[in-house]
């Protein structure tokens, strides 16, 4: 953090930072080592809330047994500000071997969503210092601890059903990004990730001998052209500008190499960079595997489970992270566009904020990727998050329609 803060930020907001990082990089390091899944992030929870009424914050659950809801500031604020973290881990093996590495079989935090947990809770002990500069200021912070960022339907959606978001004015969230330095925060106005569903097309049709392919429906074959036909074909209906990516992750059908089986599946996402063609693609998609599959005389089940449309920046969001990147010493940096799915992306389709990517690198080190149980995240990557997070709440306002 700079020294020599700006007249708009409290005097002592460096001390109250410096003061509590040392607990935070512990919890950080404790929340690491005993991940949760997505919907059982009980003991997850319980760390968080913990350390929330210690501190004297008042708290709220969400409806499910994971997650909460937290106030500070001004009573009635002139302004509210959200501050999100999702709280679930992955289903990988870690292979780190940091001394704090997961000790739950086959269960790790490979996208960083403990350091965001820990630098919520991290702002909002500080804030809980600085609660007369908020009070006087007319600021309100609400702290919002989500479960299940990592499966469809998410956990953004118990947190809205809950009126997490009544009275917000802006929310804000930080995503970890290994290809960035510590230090550098990653800002984008417009859209930040894709749309992003899971697709399942399920065949059925009558099955033989392979020595026989013309007295069957060969639905290998037509399951074959099915998962190189469909993406093909899609991406010649739809506008190339929307970005469209279907990615088949599980093809299956069949168990011996001289049966033409009756049924067969194959599991994938579909990812576009534009909302309204997520919107729209729905009967395209469907008379797309209908048509491929027709020749062989199967039939085919399509079920897309709509996922999460794309994260867009607000500008006016972006330019008050900006700030707050200036004035706590950090370097905001362009990033482009993902084909990840967020669900920090329900929030903002209600209530105008940003989310940034928070640089994990170690400066000259090496290039880690998020869903890889391998990936190392700097320690001071909490630092940054922490002021970055207590920055935004003091560095302006979001106004609606800007």
């Amino acid at each position: 953090m700079t020294d020599a803060l700006p007249a708009d930020l409290p005097a002592g907001l460096p001390a109250a930072i410096s003061s509590f990082l040392p607990e935070l990089r512990s919890i950080r390091r404790d929340l690491h080592a005993h991940p949760e899944l997505a919907f059982q992030e009980i003991r997850t929870t319980a760390v968080v809330t913990d350390r929330l009424s210690a501190a004297g914050i008042s708290w709220r659950p969400v409806p499910g047994m994971t997650g909460a809801i937290a106030d500070l500031g001004a009573e009635q604020p002139a302004y509210r500000v959200g501050l999100r973290a999702d709280m679930d881990a992955l289903p990988v093996r870690e292979r780190t071997g940091l001394d704090w590495a997961s000790t739950v079989p086959d269960v790790c935090h490979a996208c960083g969503h403990d350091v965001h947990t820990a630098a919520v809770l991290g702002a909002g002990l500080v804030l809980q210092e600085l609660e007369d500069d908020l009070r006087e200021r007319g600021i309100g912070v609400r702290l919002l601890f989500q479960p299940a960022e990592e499966v469809i339907p998410g956990g953004a959606h118990r947190l809205i059903e809950a009126h997490a978001l009544e009275g917000v004015d802006s929310v804000f969230a930080v995503h970890c990004d290994p290809s960035l330095d510590i230090g550098q925060v990653g800002l984008r106005v417009g859209p930040l990730t894709a749309a992003c569903d899971q697709v399942r097309v399920e065949l059925t049709g009558k099955g033989g001998h392979t020595s026989r392919p013309h007295l069957t429906e060969d639905l290998t074959f037509a399951l074959a052209k099915l998962v190189t036909e469909v993406p093909a074909a899609l991406s010649r209906r739809l506008d190339p500008r929307a970005g469209a990516a279907l990615v088949w992750g599980e093809v299956h059908a069949g168990k011996a190499a001289n049966v033409i089986p009756s049924s067969g599946y194959a599991t994938g996402t579909l990812r576009m960079l534009d909302a309204d063609a997520w919107q729209t693609v729905a009967p395209l998609l469907q008379e797309i595997v209908q048509g491929v599959v027709a020749p062989y005389g199967v039939s085919a089940r399509l079920m897309r489970d709509r996922g999460v449309p794309p994260v867009v920046n607000v500008g006016a969001a972006i330019d008050v992270l900006t700030s707050a990147t200036s004035a706590m010493g950090m370097a905001a940096v362009p990033t482009s566009q993902s084909l990840g799915g967020e669900d920090f992306s329900w929030f903002l389709g209600r209530v105008p904020g940003a989310m940034a990517r928070l640089g994990t690198r170690t400066p000259g080190g090496r290039t880690f990727d998020l869903h890889q149980g391998d990936l190392i995240v700097d320690e001071e990557a909490l630092t940054y998050a922490v002021e970055l997070f207590t920055g935004v709440v003091f560095a302006g306002q979001v106004k609606p329609g800007d």
